[in-house]
């Protein structure tokens, strides 16, 4: 769990209320998410996952930043209409969509 806040925190600028072995929680404003550790281990496999959205500023550096802390990108960064768009999976298993308005 710990991995996982640091992950949250210095890649998408999350802070860190509480980081035990197998709980975290961060918030960012209003925001607030907490983390469970599970038994099943889910990182390098593409199952199914739930799906945490963030938009981003800068989508290449937080690609970037994100890649250095462990992720893994889902696929290429996708230039839509509205911006740019990405899924990354990331160390704890999830997935983790990021939006770069155009």
């Amino acid at each position: 769990m710990p991995k996982a806040a640091r992950f949250y925190s210095e890649g998408l600028g999350l802070t860190i209320n509480v980081c035990t072995i197998r709980w975290a929680e961060l918030h960012s404003g209003p925001l607030k998410l907490g983390l469970l550790h599970s038994p099943i281990d889910y990182v390098g496999q593409k199952g199914s996952s739930s799906l945490l959205s963030f938009t981003v500023t800068d989508i290449n550096s937080t690609v970037t930043k994100l890649m250095a802390l462990g992720a893994e990108m889902d696929g290429p960064i996708k230039y839509e209409v509205h911006g740019k768009v990405v899924a990354m999976r990331c160390v704890d298993g999830h997935v983790v969509g990021l939006y770069e308005p155009a």
